[in-house]
């Protein structure tokens, strides 16, 4: 497709949208009547020309017209009527990092200040925010609106969104339009960007179990998915290996499931991990991941393993046959449903190992008087459901993993389903959305599976709704997520081995379904590599080549 059919079909998205205000939409039909964009003086023959955009906004003009800027006189500030003010510490405190980003890094930071006083043509970015309620003060949501209008011209850019999380996103993309020459002189093109997220749900998972990822090496993280427009932490905390989140009402389990006391998120920890991720407009979803998986946790409501007719001194899944093991989950779901304020919680249920309660003559016998037969997926759907009754008491929702589903559980209707097997992924979304319920995919975007050459164009690839569905069907995909399972990672190669091949995940999961330009993403996402770097993300490289600039 030529670069005006391209431009033309992500407009057109824009025009069929109703999930934004009327001037997200007013925005639209006027950007579907502008000519496409040019590329700026001085650019790279083979450079993208959408530049170093990433992931590529739904509309956008970007015009041969310049505007230079001087870092010493240019401001971010709150603009006129907007609903947001000086106290909305959240735009405060992005207002100072973007500041940072764009001319913190500077090829020429002893200038001559005298000299670039005289050289600005654009004095300020205006950030307008348009509801009454900007969402300051809230915590992101499944619900948070993200969409942003961008229009830089002379002497002022504004940002104009409905709530503060679309006035982040659309400061990231301003700072992606400013470049510096080899001067050390910045500019940035006329503009004008209309924006908004494809999908509600774009992830990214992170295992802090199998290897303890240390608080430092999670807020870099945070701040490479604000980079990139993702908007979930999934927060695989705890696994077989280790339990690290430290419990108030149970703190036995990290004391003795942790690898050591120095290997555990403290309240304090979980607290600044959530608060980090909110002022980036990042949801915090954690999971506690049962009846599998579970190891770690405190061996009286896990079942005890048979050799023969005596316990051996193994243990399998949680014991999904005592009350006290629901008795158990009840108070450390109303812990954890506190300290974590997203909707959501994140059940897991997959890969249970049904041995060892096949081995155990009580559990046995439990399933013989419910009538469950042989068929222990039944004892995993009735545990399943009670956990799902306890989490919807405490006025939480729940994601699980896709067993939960093909095993045959009574899901609540406001259930989300993960899908993560690789094979016939389509098939199974096919078939979660068939029966009502809401999915998020997986299942290709595994990064821990790593191979020789250029693998993020296998993830940049992938359609999440080329599955055989009604329109209704494929409303009910959220999104997805980018898992980085944490067997053979921890924080000496969590963020190369994250960064940026998850940025291909992004823009698919950000952008119009119609970028798919292999070529052309190639060349965005290395120039977006090197800004990530300058931002202190340690992305490793897609290909031969280099930065230009002093850090590398």
């Amino acid at each position: 497709m030529g670069l005006l059919g391209l431009l033309l079909g992500i407009s057109a998205v824009l025009v069929v949208s109703s999930r934004y205000p009327t001037w997200a939409a007013g925005a639209a039909d006027k950007a579907r009547h502008q000519e496409p964009l040019f590329l700026s003086p001085g650019t790279p023959l083979d450079a993208s020309p959408f530049g170093s955009l990433w992931p590529l906004p739904q509309s956008l003009r970007i015009s041969p017209e310049r505007f230079r800027l001087a870092p010493y006189q240019f401001q971010i500030v709150h603009g006129p009527g907007s609903s947001a003010g000086p106290d909305c510490l959240l735009l405060q405190d992005a207002f100072r990092r973007y500041y940072e980003y764009m001319f913190g890094y500077s090829k020429w930071q002893n200038r001559d200040e005298k000299t670039l006083l005289c050289e600005t043509e654009l004095s300020s970015l205006q950030v307008i925010i348009t509801s009454e309620d900007s969402e300051c003060d809230k915590f992101p949501s499944i619900t948070s609106d993200e969409a942003y209008q961008l229009q830089v011209s002379k002497p002022t850019a504004v940002v104009k969104a409905g709530k503060v999380w679309g006035a982040l996103r659309g400061l990231e993309t301003f700072s992606q339009l400013l470049h510096e020459d080899d001067c050390g002189s910045y500019f940035v093109n006329e503009s004008d960007i209309t924006d908004f997220p494809r999908f509600a749900y774009r992830g990214i998972l992170l295992d802090t179990s199998r290897h303890f990822l240390p608080l430092k090496a999670i807020l870099t993280n945070l701040d490479a998915m604000a980079f990139n427009k993702f908007n979930v932490l999934h927060w695989h905390i705890i696994d077989d290996p280790s339990f690290p989140y430290q419990s108030t009402a149970f703190p036995e389990l990290s004391a003795q499931g942790a690898y050591s006391p120095n290997h555990v998120y403290t309240p304090i920890d979980v607290r600044n991990v959530i608060e980090y991720a909110r002022l980036r407009g990042i949801r915090v979803i954690p999971e506690f991941d049962s009846p599998g998986h579970t190891q770690s946790w405190r061996k009286d409501i896990l079942v005890p393993c048979y050799s023969g007719k005596h316990p051996s001194s193994s243990y399998g899944p949680v014991n999904p046959i005592l009350n006290t093991t629901y008795n158990f989950m009840m108070k450390l779901f109303e812990e954890v449903g506190t300290v974590f304020p997203d909707d959501y919680i994140h059940l897991g249920g997959d890969e249970v190992d049904f041995s060892c309660w096949n081995s155990n003559p009580d559990v046995t016998e439990f399933m013989r008087k419910k009538g469950f037969g042989f068929w222990y997926s039944k004892l995993e759907s009735y545990y399943v459901e009670k956990i799902l009754d306890i989490v919807t008491s405490l006025n939480k929702k729940s994601i699980v993993w896709q067993e939960v589903f093909d095993h045959g559980a009574k899901l609540q209707p406001d259930t989300i389903v993960e899908v993560w097997k690789s094979f016939l992924y389509y098939s199974e979304l096919a078939r979660v959305t068939k029966q009502g319920h809401q999915a998020i995919l997986a299942a290709p975007w595994y990064l821990d599976l790593i191979r020789y050459g250029e693998d993020w164009k296998n993830y940049y690839s992938v359609e999440p709704l080329n599955f055989i569905g009604s329109k209704s069907q494929k409303e009910l995909v959220l999104g997805g997520e980018a898992c980085l399972w944490g067997e053979y990672v921890d924080a000496t190669n969590l963020t190369p081995r994250l960064w940026p091949r998850a940025s291909a995940v992004g823009e698919r999961l950000w952008s119009s379904k119609n970028v798919t330009d292999v070529s052309d993403a190639y060349k965005r996402l290395t120039q977006h590599r090197c800004r990530m770097l300058r931002r202190g993300i340690a992305a490793q490289p897609l290909s031969v080549g280099y930065c230009g600039h002093a850090f590398i």
